[in-house]
């Protein structure tokens, strides 16, 4: 196979990928449901935290605390919020008994800010980038308590591995 067909054929994979991607994000979007939105929002404190927990390790204070919270906690983002990595990764029974406890809005919603205020007290210590995790958990649980209030079923965004019905019971 020459090398001209071969990238072509990525190319067409490629472009196939990023449609159906941006088709999907564009109907999560649409959909007017909260807890979509506090999926994606939720989706993106991993790498947040993950980059910020890692930036502030080089603080020679009791602020790398904080900075080891912050990357435990994008790890957690990432397995409730994936729920593919629970299947693709080896965990507890205990592990995902923890997680099932977050299949609903409210249970969401406080998760997210009990998470922000564990970094909101980081600030007692020092005021560093671990405030963009707090505020980004903070409006994700903003998120999830508005699908809360307004009633809304908690649902999965098609992007991110459903297809906007009702999350399966996780393993």
């Amino acid at each position: 196979m020459s090398t001209a067909v071969r990238n072509s054929a990525m190319n067409a994979v490629t472009k196939s990928m990023l449609s159906r991607i941006s088709s999907s994000f564009s109907k999560d979007f649409k959909s007017r449901n909260w807890s979509v939105y506090g999926q994606w929002l939720g989706f993106s404190c991993f790498p947040v935290c993950i980059a910020l927990g890692v930036v502030n390790l080089l603080h020679v204070s009791l602020i790398i605390i904080f900075s080891i919270i912050a990357l435990v906690q994008g790890l957690l983002v990432v397995f409730l919020e994936i729920p593919l990595f629970l299947k693709i990764c080896p965990v507890t029974e205990r592990f995902a008994s923890f997680l099932r406890v977050f299949h609903q809005n409210l249970p969401r919603a406080g998760f997210y800010i009990i998470m922000a205020a564990i970094q909101y007290g980081g600030i007692a210590i020092k005021a560093t980038s671990l405030i963009a995790c707090a505020v980004l958990f903070t409006i994700t649980s903003f998120s999830y308590f508005m699908a809360y209030i307004t009633k809304q079923e908690f649902v999965e965004s098609a992007a991110l591995g459903g297809e906007g019905v009702e999350r399966e019971l996780l393993p």
